[in-house]
């Protein structure tokens, strides 16, 4: 999905609004006023309210993909790669924190495209799910629950935001701190 200017500039605005007032209590007058235009003159640039909120969950859906994608074509052991993941991932989601926490919290409001989404999160919860399960396996370990462990792996990292400040410099002391626990949790002694 490629974005015209205008509509980055609405995009930009409206993560703002969203994640100041909830997609709910946003209106497209808020946003028409925030962007100091008129409400009818925004639908020049969108459909909808709901477009928008596509345009952001969809869109971090698929940097989340693309990120998971370069992770698993490389050549490197399981846990390296749940190791780069979780790293990827967790880039992700520091570098788009409202982007993020819309996505998290806000998809269920999508109407139009809502079996697409879910069927796009199951998708992406899946392929996590074969990755850890990899790990279990060449490791010969039991694997009690591979939906669990991922949507808690997932759910981790995704909330993460929450914790950290934002000013923050650099992320890597966040990713470190995260990967640890969530590789120390999954791996125990066994993780060296």
């Amino acid at each position: 999905m490629e974005l015209k200017e205008k509509q980055k500039k609405i995009l930009e605005v409206a993560v703002e609004l969203f994640k100041e007032k909830g997609y709910l209590g946003s209106s497209v007058r808020d946003l028409a006023t925030k962007l100091n235009i008129k409400a009818a003159s925004l639908y020049a640039h969108i459909r909808s309210k709901e477009e928008i909120l596509e345009w952001i969950c969809f869109g971090i859906a698929q940097e989340f993909f693309d990120e998971l994608q370069k992770v698993k074509n490389t050549n490197i052991s399981p846990k390296e790669k749940l190791n780069l993941f979780i790293g990827r991932h967790l880039s992700v989601v520091l570098q788009n924190r409202d982007v993020t926490h819309i996505y998290s919290n806000e998809w269920k409001h999508l109407e139009d495209r809502l079996p697409e989404f879910i069927e796009l999160r199951k998708n992406y919860q899946q392929e996590v799910e074969e990755l850890i399960s990899q790990i279990y396996q060449a490791e010969n370990w039991e694997l009690k629950s591979p939906t669990f462990t991922t949507r808690f792996i997932l759910h981790t990292l995704n909330n993460s935001y929450f914790w950290f400040k934002r000013n923050i410099e650099s992320t890597s002391e966040i990713t470190d701190e995260i990967r640890d626990k969530v590789l120390f949790g999954l791996l125990g002694n066994n993780l060296q």
